[in-house]
């Protein structure tokens, strides 16, 4: 389904409408990142953020499909009841028990979750191949879980899961771990939280670790969820789902002992991005994105390559000599 014009072009009879769905969504980046991109490929489409919780969206959604909407987002606390709201589930959503994105097929809701292939899309962004890999996974919420179940599809040969054993996921974190294990070739092994020495085991023969957890969040940026003391692999990747503050205690912790590392703040755009292809068949134009809507990627010793290539284009732009000073031998 197209709806093609002119770039900015007027809303018409003939506009169609995305949303957002969720309580709280007002402060969403969504709206600006998707009109954006209408505008930029010229779709006829608007994006609009409506709050609506848990108590009305059987009628809200109800409305978007009589209305002819092309889809819509869901984000808190929405995304668990709108399992039951779809005709059909993909493979992800059906296995998270959660959806972020819905496509109206001509009238009937096709369920998706975005949240994995956000998160796998910003690993590449940053400059990692971790397919046929080990991640050490901290967490079984809604974003952790996500992350598991895309890993898992996406071809990771092994994921430790860190989770309390009292955690109120545990049971359904068991329920998804038998479900990939029937479906993927990934090991899966559930790991106590409070086991400092069975972490560091895992990192031994991690090539990543992912923070799925909100602890380091603002405005709890003081805390940090392992212990501080720890010392990573040499090569160990460090990232974090966090992108408020940039800078976790976690990911501080990383680049003070040289590992390379990166934020959450790419999961966002590109889970966005895979909703972009479902609801439009095209792609976003996400460097027209990051630019207008995304702080600069959080960077680190593994970037380099890149941080040179914007000092080349500031010396050939202003003629002003800068310089990259590093450690590199």
């Amino acid at each position: 389904m197209e709806n093609t014009t002119s770039a900015a072009s007027p809303i018409t009879g003939h506009t169609g409408l995305i949303c957002l769905l969720g309580s709280p969504c007002a402060h969403s980046v969504s709206p600006m990142m998707h009109n954006a991109s209408f505008e930029a490929l010229g779709l006829d489409y608007r994006y609009l953020a409506f709050d609506v919780n848990e108590e009305a969206l059987p009628t809200a959604v109800a409305g978007l499909k009589v209305l002819g909407a092309r889809g819509f987002n869901l984000t808190m606390p929405d995304k668990n009841l709108m399992v039951s709201l779809c005709d059909e589930l993909s493979t992800a959503a059906r296995i998270i028990g959660a959806v972020n994105t819905v496509v109206n097929e001509d009238g009937r809701l096709v369920g998706h979750n975005t949240d994995g292939i956000g998160y796998m899309q910003s690993v590449k962004d940053a400059g990692y191949d971790i397919i046929g890999k080990k991640m050490t996974l901290l967490g079984a919420g809604g974003a952790a879980t996500a992350i598991l179940v895309q890993a898992a599809l996406d071809g990771l040969k092994e994921i430790s899961v860190f989770v309390r054993p009292t955690s109120r996921f545990y049971d359904r974190l068991v329920h998804t771990v038998d479900e990939l294990t029937e479906i993927t070739d990934c090991r899966i092994r559930i790991c106590d939280f409070s086991d400092a020495d069975l972490l560091k085991k895992e990192l031994a023969d991690s090539a990543i670790l992912t923070n799925g957890t909100s602890v380091g969040m603002a405005p709890h940026e003081d805390t940090c969820p392992i212990p501080e003391n720890l010392t990573f692999p040499k090569d160990l990747i460090v990232s974090d789902i966090i992108y408020n503050p940039r800078e976790t205690k976690l990911l501080t912790m990383a680049k003070n002992q040289g590992n390379p590392f990166f934020n959450g703040s790419y999961m966002l755009l590109y889970q966005g991005a895979e909703a972009f292809r479902l609801w439009t068949g095209k792609e976003m134009p996400v460097e027209k994105i990051k630019k207008e809507f995304f702080s600069d990627p959080f960077y680190s010793k593994s970037n380099l390559d890149h941080l040179r290539r914007v000092i080349a284009a500031l010396n050939a732009g202003n003629g002003i000599s800068h310089e990259l000073i590093t450690d590199e031998k």
